[in-house]
């Protein structure tokens, strides 16, 4: 904690010699012993042009009893100047119990500089302290020698050198993963927006290309099934399920009945109001019953049975699609 105890700056010590007698009367000179000397920035030795602090430090002392601190000549001294103000700090502060009165640490001190090499002997510090009877007693610290040196140059070997570059320290990889990290990152955005723009494009493609007619999309799925590799018993299963499937789609699409999500009974449920061949409807019952019973109940269809099967599953297709283009021309 820094606090300013006091600062009256008044004329020197000469001029108080000659100021008015009813208004300072001067008392006894009290020696307060050696003040201290020190650099503002520790050194092994004092160069010319080091601040330097010169002041003393009482401890204890009465916050009631104020000092006056003269007026720091310029220059201070032949090749040395100071700083024009006093530099006051309190240290610390305690409290007396008993007359409640504070006791202060005080630091104060001037900062000298000096441009010459030599050995500088420094006057005496001195302060007022005003009495209560109007007395001004003088605090006098013994003074100080300061030996100011310079850096010695051998001018016979002395060789002058350039101004160093900048020293360079190799990359660690502590420092270089956050470049990895953030290069990383940024691959892995504008990835995932290739990504989603490409998707989007082919959907958009898809979406514009014309769709093949229901009829032509079932028969080329059926023929996926042609031959009799699927009539193995361990695959009946996918023979079934597929060409099943590829007729779903195909009533879903021709009569509008919602064959994907429906058992077999609700599928002719709702063929029960078209056109459709009433034999070509029961053909069709029993090829879903007995795809039923391979797919749900592992019943082992027969040989004879499997080769019936993508033959109806075409003759269905082909000739609801040829009733189909009958009643456009009927109806056109």
């Amino acid at each position: 904690m820094k606090r300013l105890t006091v600062i009256f700056v008044t004329i020197l010590f000469s001029v108080l010699s000659i100021a008015q007698p009813d208004s300072l009367r001067l008392g006894s000179i009290i020696p307060m012993g050696p003040g201290f000397l020190e650099q503002e920035t520790p050194g092994d030795s004092i160069l010319v042009a080091d601040r330097m602090l010169y002041g003393f430090e009482l401890k204890d002392w009465p916050d009631s009893v104020k000092l006056i601190f003269p007026e720091i000549p310029q220059p201070y001294m032949e090749e040395m100047i100071a700083l024009p103000m006093w530099q006051v700090d309190t240290l610390k502060i305690k409290k007396q119990r008993r007359s409640n009165q504070r006791l202060l640490d005080i630091r104060a001190a001037i900062s000298l500089q000096a441009f010459s090499e030599g050995t500088y002997n420094l006057p005496p510090l001195m302060v007022l302290r005003p009495g209560a009877d109007g007395v001004m007693d003088t605090l006098v610290w013994r003074s100080a020698s300061m030996e100011v040196k310079t850096l010695q140059v051998d001018t016979a070997s002395f060789v002058p050198h350039d101004i160093r570059g900048q020293l360079e320290y190799p990359l660690t990889f502590r420092e270089i993963v956050p470049w990895l990290a953030g290069v990383f990152f940024v691959g892995v955005i504008i990835v995932l927006i290739v990504s989603f723009f490409l998707a989007r494009k082919k959907r958009a493609a898809e979406a514009s290309r014309p769709k093949d007619p229901p009829h032509i999309t079932a028969l080329r799925k059926l023929d996926h099934y042609r031959g009799d590799k699927f009539w193995a018993p361990e695959k009946q299963k996918q023979f079934y399920s597929g060409v099943t499937d590829a007729l779903r789609e195909y009533i879903a699409a021709r009569y509008g009945v919602g064959a994907l999500e429906m058992t077999t009974a609700e599928i002719f449920e709702g063929l029960k109001e078209s056109d459709m061949p009433e034999d070509l409807k029961s053909e069709m019952r029993t090829l879903f019953e007995r795809a039923d019973f391979v797919k749900f109940a592992k019943f082992i269809a027969t040989d004879e049975e499997n080769a019936t099967v993508l033959p109806q599953a075409v003759r269905f297709v082909t000739t609801t699609y040829q009733t189909e283009i009958e009643e456009e021309q009927k109806n056109a």
